[in-house]
């Protein structure tokens, strides 16, 4: 069902022609024709009956009235405050994981709702699995990945930030004091790591392959903050973005354990759906976005 259609259904509503709604639409008679078709097809009722050259509402044409009357009247005042404060409107809805949530995106949030108060925000979390599948079923408008530094069929990206990630344990470790680590060393240790499908988990499990070792123990959690806690405890070693952990760092509550990770490059990325419309709301959110990551400072 399209605004045109009821606009002309308004229109034929009120002049009982399809010759003067056609001349009132800036239409030629066999396009509101072709429109009412359509409309009446698509509702599966009549709405007016043609009596020669006489058009009559039916009952259920003087139904639907109503509701179109008040949906045209809605937009009408909908553009006409839009005129007046020049506010931006609409709606976003973005998606990201945990990590994202609490370290990168609440500055983001925050400008956006102080520049944009018009624009609804709507902010749905998910797994670092169910981001890209809930782009292509169109739950977010868009989302942010923290992933491997490469394109997505389908979609639009760009990289905001690059994102360095550590190999960590607590000070008392026994590792914490090495200068460097064989993969011989990791045998026994229990690894704190995300859900499985998280890509710097894959990742990091493939480079310990690659070097000859076998199976881990491991404890999997779908929270950083869970993770970082349980290794400062001392339950094992971490593989954490910087982002999440720079305050620990700094006051010593966690160590940097000397394996390399800069194989492959981690970066906070942005993505869209190709086929997507972006909306004057959804384009806003975009350049805000980039904007504040370029300024990162405040992030």
């Amino acid at each position: 069902m399209e605004l045109r259609q009821l606009k002309t259904f308004h229109t034929l509503a009120s002049t009982l022609s399809f010759s003067r709604a056609a001349e009132v639409q800036n239409y030629v008679p066999s396009t509101v024709t072709m429109q009412m078709k359509s409309l009446e097809e698509e509702l599966g009722v009549q709405l007016v009956d043609r009596l020669g050259k006489n058009v009559i509402l039916t009952d259920a044409g003087r139904n639907f009235l109503r509701y179109v009357d008040n949906i045209l009247g809605e937009l009408e005042e909908a553009q006409h405050a839009v005129k007046q404060t020049g506010e931006l409107t609409g709606t976003v809805v973005i998606s990201a994981d945990e990590t994202l949530c609490t370290y990168r995106l609440p500055a983001v949030l925050r400008q956006f709702r102080l520049r944009y108060p018009g624009i609804r925000l709507m902010f749905r979390p998910l797994s670092n699995p169910n981001l890209k599948q809930s782009l292509r079923e169109g739950g977010a408008d868009i989302i942010f990945m923290l992933d491997e530094n490469k394109g997505e069929s389908g979609f639009c990206g760009e990289k905001m930030l690059d994102e360095p990630f550590y190999v960590l344990a607590a000070p008392d470790h026994p590792l914490a004091a090495c200068t460097a680590l064989s993969i011989e060393d990791f045998n026994g240790e229990t690894f704190l790591l995300t859900e499985k499908g998280c890509s710097y988990r894959t990742f990091f499990e493939r480079s310990l392959s690659q070097k000859g070792m076998g199976g881990i123990t491991e404890l999997e959690f779908n929270s950083a903050e869970a993770i970082k806690q349980c290794a400062i405890i001392g339950m094992g070693i971490a593989v954490l973005p910087e982002m999440a952990v720079t305050a620990e760092l700094d006051r010593g509550e966690l160590v940097r354990l000397p394996w390399d990770l800069t194989a492959t490059s981690f970066a906070t990325q942005m993505f869209w759906h190709e086929e997507k419309w972006i909306s004057s709301a959804i384009e806003a959110f975009l350049n805000l976005t980039r904007d504040t990551f370029l300024n990162n400072s405040t992030l």
